[in-house]
């Protein structure tokens, strides 16, 4: 026990074990291998349209005038379904038109692994099965919809009003942190 200490006592000692635990806590910190066992489920209904506004009856106008409130459904313009890439991925996406013109992408029964820095990505990049298609999403057009709410479940993203959907192709579960596709969709028309 005497020898342990003497080594331990030593200044290169010392400062090596402080370097280990240094790496070894942003190696946890940059990785998050905890998350690989974390599920999140979320489960949000697509939105639905809300009916236009009528004459109320006690309005001026005669009653046979008064028109009805007009209920228009939220339109699926296109979908795909996920593939795997760097983790096992699955699920479908659809591209929505809501009732008032704004647009969503939904995921429904997406099952794919936990990871740290998680998005969702609307991409004019082609869908590649396989190691080709990890990394091409990054390499053209993209709009970031914000972070994956869950890896399980169904939820929507919307999309910008200034964002042109006709112009992207595909959806991408990115990890930012690393630069690589968990799993993607291309969106093809009904």
């Amino acid at each position: 026990m005497g020898r342990v200490r003497k080594v331990l006592a030593k200044p290169w000692v010392i400062g090596a074990l402080v370097v280990a635990f240094a790496g070894v806590g942003a190696g946890l910190y940059w990785f998050q291998p905890w998350k690989l066992w974390q599920d999140e489920t979320v489960v949000e209904a697509l939105p639905e349209a809300a009916p236009s506004p009528s004459l109320s009856p006690s309005s001026s106008a005669p009653a046979e005038a008064v028109p009805s409130p007009v209920s228009q459904e939220p339109q699926t313009l296109a979908r795909g379904e996920l593939i795997s890439h760097e983790h096992a991925t699955s699920g479908t996406v659809k591209l929505v038109r809501l009732a008032d013109g704004s647009h969503v992408v939904r995921l429904e029964s997406l099952e794919t692994s936990n990871g740290p820095d998680l998005r969702v990505w609307l991409t004019d990049a082609p869908v590649k099965e396989g190691v080709a298609g990890w990394h091409v999403f990054d390499d053209g057009e993209y709009v970031s919809l914000g972070k994956l709410k869950g890896n399980k479940g169904s939820q929507n993203y919307a999309l910008p009003k200034e964002v042109d959907p006709a112009k992207y192709s595909s959806v991408s579960i990115w990890c930012d942190r690393f630069d690589v596709s968990f799993g993607a969709a291309e969106l093809t028309d009904r």
